[in-house]
């Protein structure tokens, strides 16, 4: 049993126990799965394999034994040794026995293995793509307070554990229990109780010493494990900030840094391998007593002459077989409990709740003309701090709304409870009638078109982010789509054209080239409600213009809400609804809201001020570098030298 840590009672090492036993039996059914005869059989014959493997391996000591004592006359124990003056067929019979005995123990444990990684993979497959879709199941709230690294972590960890776990105890520590009760058999057999004893103690010292001594490894090895990845995080984040490094001057720092993990690292791997002396060191000693006492006995036996020097050699042979998958005890044991703390992760993933659920009756939503209205909704992430506070409001059908105010009024969270990432504390929100809770979330998603602030694109081609709109769509219609973009002439100009990668999260892009192909990808998806969330607050003045221009042409038609910072966006929206602190203060068209004074207008000036002092400012730049504009020309003209 492990060591308690410090503080940890045994009541908590019984309970993780446990919560391992739990584990293994939320696994079996990926082992052991329903409505697959082909991988239930397979599981079968792997077992037929592994008793077979482990049989053979007992009986090869037993012919052995039996070609031994025909070499050397003794059909009895004590009969005299007579060493034949040639050698017969019984004990050529014997040795070639033996011989095809031990192929057959590996050819029986390589049939094992081969039947069985099928089963394994199967495995591995299912929960990871089980796990993969739970992750996407679950609701923003989830993703938003973890890290996505983090997650990854577990997904990779805990596929790997899956058939870890299955090689480790279906195919090394089963058998290695199997062999032991056989060998114990076999001892009672021809030797009597007190070798079953010796062999026994043996075996129960040798396991617990390798707990022990695993237990105190695995405290070390985490210790390794953490600086490791102390190192190599501040060795990537070095290297992916190396500009600002040179700005300061800092190479020095970072080794330092580097440096000071490295000997972390370096402490922790020698007090590894010695961990690791001590452990191989100790078993051998554990296994070698019980080796040594087994074979005085039976050299007492041959002298007394109730055992036979066949007999001799095959209680060797037997603790010598023995002693291979012993020696990887603490591997297994090590390697096991560690797979099954990653798989324990991974199923408290499973086993985490979406926050937004399709109620039992929830049907498809039908939109007919696609008006939006919000009904005295209030919703707050947390109770403490209510973001939006009765909010009503209405986008009709084909119309343009636009929601402004300060920052941490709500703006962005109108978005989110719209495609219903969050359900609202009270009220309700409509489209065309429908209440949204009462819908599919996968029917409501498919009728609203999202072009976000940061446009993130997946690392493959323009053609697959622009196709991820639809992606049974023709290649015709995403090139139409990317005209509607004004995107279509850009990439023609690209040396891979629509195959051309944009990089992890579209970095390869321009902030416009990006928020470009989120608009085509949005033109394919055609949904009758467009929604723009600060999609050009990002860009600069000349390339939002261009963007605007393409945003008013994919929302004509179509009922948009759009979430803007930059007022001047928004000019023309039919309504513009003011919100300060989660609650609607204004509302109106740009000029009744100009008209009025109050909170819009505010921040209206203020805009047009920055604006202009951000003007002003570009222009005294240009005039204190216009004597500068000529140098380039004039050094390009001194440093033309005719060539030799």
């Amino acid at each position: 049993m492990a060591r308690p840590k410090t503080g940890q009672s045994s009541f908590d090492v019984l309970t993780a126990r446990a919560s391992h036993m739990a584990v293994i039996r939320r696994l079996m059914p990926y082992v052991w799965r329903e409505g697959r005869p082909d991988l239930k059989l397979r599981v079968v014959l792997a077992f037929v394999a592994l008793i077979a493997a482990k049989a053979v391996t007992v009986l090869v000591p037993i012919a052995y034994k039996t070609a031994v004592d025909q070499l050397t006359g003794q059909t009895a124990p004590g009969d005299p040794i007579q060493v034949p003056e040639a050698l017969v067929a019984v004990p050529i019979f014997l040795i070639v026995a033996y011989g095809v005995g031990r192929i057959l123990m590996i050819v029986f444990a390589q049939i094992r293995d081969v039947l069985f990684t099928t089963v394994g993979q199967h495995a591995v497959r299912e929960l990871a793509n089980e796990t993969f879709r739970h992750l996407h199941r679950l609701s923003l709230r989830f993703h938003l307070e973890r890290k996505t690294g983090g997650l990854s972590r577990v997904i990779e960890r805990g596929t790997k554990a899956i058939e870890l776990i299955i090689r480790m105890t279906i195919l090394n520590t089963f058998p290695t229990a199997f062999e032991l009760a056989f060998i114990a058999i076999l001892l009672f057999y021809y030797f009597g109780p007190t070798f079953v004893l010796i062999v026994g103690g043996t075996v129960l010292v040798y396991v617990w010493f390798t707990v022990k001594a695993s237990d105190w490894r695995l405290s070390i090895r985490r210790e390794l494990n953490d600086s490791d990845a102390e190192a190599n995080t501040k060795a990537v984040d070095s290297l992916l900030n190396y500009e600002t490094v040179k700005y300061f001057g800092n190479e020095t720092l970072e080794s330092r840094r580097f440096d000071a993990s490295m000997a972390k690292y370096e402490d922790a791997a020698i007090r590894t391998f010695f961990s690791l002396g001590v452990l191989n060191s100790g078993q051998a000693v554990v296994f070698t007593v019980g080796l040594t006492g087994c074979m005085l006995l039976a050299a007492q036996g041959v002298v007394q002459g109730t055992l036979t020097l066949g007999d001799f050699v095959m209680i060797n042979a037997l603790l010598i077989q023995l002693y291979q998958p012993l020696n990887f005890m603490g591997l297994v044991y090590r390697e096991v409990k560690q797979g099954l703390v990653d798989l324990e992760a991974m199923f408290a993933l499973l086993e985490q709740p979406p926050e937004v659920v399709d109620r039992p009756d929830a049907t498809a939503l039908a939109v007919t003309d696609g008006s939006i209205r919000f009904e005295n909704v209030t919703f707050a992430y947390d109770p403490a701090r209510p973001i939006l506070r009765d909010v009503s409001f209405e986008v009709p059908a084909g119309k343009m709304v636009a929601i402004v105010g300060p920052s941490g009024a709500g703006k962005s969270t109108v978005s989110r409870i719209l495609f219903r990432f969050y359900d609202v504390a009270s009220g309700r929100v409509l489209i065309d009638g429908q209440d949204i809770a009462g819908v599919t979330q996968k029917s409501l998603r498919a009728a609203i078109g999202m072009v976000p602030q940061d446009t993130v694109l997946f690392n493959d081609t323009i053609a697959y982010n622009i196709r991820y709109g639809r992606p049974d769509a023709a290649e015709a219609e995403v090139a139409e789509a990317a005209r509607l973009a004004q995107i279509h002439d850009f990439i023609e100009t690209l040396p891979d054209g629509y195959d051309t990668m944009v990089g992890e999260r579209g970095l390869k892009l321009s902030g416009g080239e990006k928020q470009r192909v989120a608009i085509a990808r949005t033109i394919l998806k055609g949904p009758p409600i467009l929604m723009l969330d600060e999609a050009t607050s990002a860009l600069d003045s000349y390339t939002e213009t261009e963007i605007q221009g393409a945003l008013e042409r994919i929302a004509r038609d179509r009922t948009t809400l759009v979430i803007a910072h930059r007022l001047s966006t928004v000019v023309h929206a039919d309504e513009i609804v003011v919100l300060e602190a989660g609650r609607v203060v204004e509302r109106g068209t740009h000029g009744q809201l100009l008209h009025k004074g109050g909170l819009y207008a505010g921040l209206w000036q203020r805009q047009r001020e920055a604006e202009a002092a951000r003007w002003r400012l570009g222009q005294s730049l240009e005039e204190d570098e216009g004597p500068d504009d000529q140098a380039p020309a004039a050094l390009g003209d001194r440093n033309e030298v005719p060539a030799k």
